[in-house]
């Protein structure tokens, strides 16, 4: 089996990629802010920090990057359940990482879902700390 990275292409890859979302037992939450029109805007906005992993020309995996000019985040990073221990999301996040670096990221976030101690470890075996010093608030804007 080959994997292969390339960018997410709107709007013919957003049906694999939210079926790929949804799939996940745990992790990534599917919002208003994943619909088509969304995901248009953030396709637009970081092309090259949306990435795709394939395993012989089908969808197993998916990262988001984002940067903002000065802090980068990462969001939605998924592989389907059968490719999971292979790589493949170390493999997506090394990429994100490094294109984030080129850009001129000192400092980057991301989220982890109470519960979801797999990703956790996961973060933490590639470098990542859990932040013990904030607080996270959010807001849904209507």
């Amino acid at each position: 089996m080959t994997i292969s990275l390339r960018p997410y292409r709107h709007p013919q890859d957003y049906l694999a990629v939210r079926a790929l979302w949804e799939s996940m037992e745990k992790g990534v939450n599917v919002g208003r802010s994943d619909s088509p029109e969304e995901i248009a805007k953030k396709a637009a906005r970081d092309p090259d920090l949306f990435l795709l992993a394939e395993a012989d020309g089908d969808l197993v995996g998916s990262i988001i990057g984002g940067f903002d000019g000065r802090r980068g985040m990462i969001y939605h990073l998924a592989v389907k359940r059968e490719f999971r221990k292979q790589g493949i999301a170390a493999q997506l996040m090394d990429e994100v990482e490094s294109r984030l670096r080129t850009k001129g990221c000192l400092k980057c976030y991301l989220l982890v879902m109470q519960g979801n101690d797999e990703a956790a470890h996961f973060y933490e075996r590639h470098g990542w700390n859990e932040m013990k010093t904030v607080r996270l608030f959010g807001k849904e804007f209507s």
